[in-house]
């Protein structure tokens, strides 16, 4: 009698659906159908974007695209509309417009986390995120072009404007953009004699009394004062009030003109969690138990759904109770792995493990060959810091075909000097075509 393949549904191409998947294959491949449903046909190495940003990395080697990695698995490029887990199916809609209608037995919610903005004037229209590939590239071409535009004008407002940049958000994705991003400026200026690099204005605004908070007061102190020592303003407890068309205003009192706003404060669980009949925790996550399961509020197992990652509202079991794991990739990436070992657990009728991990530290990048870094009690800075960033997460990527080229791009940086060539263009495409049309 031929054995039912039990077909599963894993929402999300990013680091939970990527490592679920490649470790529910190699746990019980002849035992399931999986389907990955995604927007994106790539999953993307985020820790890997403020280099990408600063032209240390090239874009494409920051991603790992799910159909090349995933054999056997039925990749679906759409965007989910409706998860209706009492029918077992989900909806989705495509870039063009189809409806699709995904039918599963199992589903694996990894439908991670959004920027996590607030109802300031301006923010929606002006400002940039920074959370995906796309957007490290137009930063990177936004600097670089903005610098290039400021040579070229005579007027000392604009010039000013251009050459002013704000980034809103202290954390770890903030201060690795803002210090890569500073850092990929300033070597930009050695081609700009026209500009004085005191004309670059650099700003952080961070609402707490500190940056990086994850590493420690003395850690985060002297990551502040490393960057103010490069020339940057790191402005603490100060909140952004307003960028309307550029024009910043500050909690401090302080205003002036940017032309470029980087909004990095936070993340929030996928609003797509809100489209579906799961039960959901007080900001959006969805409820879980330490087995990945998704449970009710009172603690009741919901058959057939699983998750992790920034979706999911997993216990901290490392800590006193009531805790939850932090929307960190380190947890991403075990939880995921865990889970996809947990489904083949339950697949074949044995017991579930519960999830528990305490970090081994955490590492930050402040630029090219500067760093901190607090490992397992051990606290690093400048170059032993950058140094563990670069060999960490250089090991956690996935595959060798990533580490290999990435590798290879640091390779080549060692011996020639960064790539500083704008490609603005490349947001709009058509301009040429249409200018030459037009004539």
């Amino acid at each position: 009698m031929t054995r039912t393949r039990t077909r599963i549904l894993v929402l999300g191409g990013g680091y939970v659906g990527l490592y679920a998947t490649l470790m529910l294959q190699r746990k019980a491949r002849k035992d399931v159908d999986i389907t990955v449903l995604d927007r994106r046909p790539y999953m993307t190495y985020q820790p890997f974007l403020p280099e990408v940003a600063a032209g240390s990395i090239e874009p494409r080697h920051a991603v790992v695209p799910l159909r090349k990695e995933l054999s056997g698995v039925k990749v679906i490029q759409g965007r989910v509309t409706q998860i209706r887990h009492a029918d077992r199916v989900v909806d989705a809609a495509t870039d063009f417009g189809d409806t699709l209608h995904v039918e599963y037995d199992e589903v694996i919610l990894a439908l991670g986390s959004v920027a996590r903005t607030l109802p300031i004037p301006g923010l929606k229209e002006f400002a940039i995120g920074f959370k995906y590939v796309e957007e490290a590239i137009n930063l990177r071409n936004r600097v670089l072009g903005r610098i290039a535009r400021a040579a070229s004008t005579g007027d000392p407002r604009l010039r000013k404007r251009l050459l002013t940049f704000v980034f809103v958000g202290g954390g770890f994705a903030g201060i690795e953009a803002f210090a890569e991003t500073e850092d990929m400026a300033k070597a930009a200026l050695r081609y700009y004699p026209e500009i004085d690099p005191k004309e670059l204005r650099f700003i952080m605004v961070e609402a707490m009394g500190r940056i990086l908070p994850e590493l420690g007061p003395e850690m985060g102190e002297y990551a502040a004062k490393q960057m103010r020592a490069r020339g940057t303003e790191v402005l603490m407890e100060t909140k952004l009030e307003s960028c309307v068309e550029g024009y910043v205003e500050l909690s401090n009192g302080d205003s002036f003109e940017a032309d470029t706003v980087v909004w990095t404060a936070g993340v929030k669980p996928s609003p797509l969690m809100g489209k579906s009949d799961l039960p959901l925790g007080p900001k959006g996550h969805v409820i879980c138990s330490p087995t990945l399961q998704v449970t009710t509020e009172e603690g009741d197992v919901v058959p057939g759904a699983w998750a992790a990652g920034d979706c999911a509202q997993v216990p901290d079991l490392t800590k006193e109770q009531p805790a939850y794991c932090a929307p960190s990739a380190q947890h991403a990436v075990r939880q995921a792995r865990h889970l996809g070992k947990n489904v083949a657990r339950h697949l074949h009728e044995r017991p579930l493990r519960q999830y528990s991990h305490k970090h081994l530290g955490l590492v930050a990048s402040l630029g090219l060959n500067k760093g901190v870094a607090n490992a397992l009690g051990i606290k690093l800075k400048g170059w032993p810091a950058w140094f563990m960033h670069r060999t960490y997460h250089l090991m956690q990527i996935p595959t060798f075909n990533r580490k290999a080229r990435i590798a290879l791009d640091w390779t080549a940086a060692a011996f020639f000097r960064r790539d500083l060539v704008s490609m603005g263009r490349l947001h709009d495409p058509r301009r040429a075509f249409e200018e030459a049309a037009g004539s």
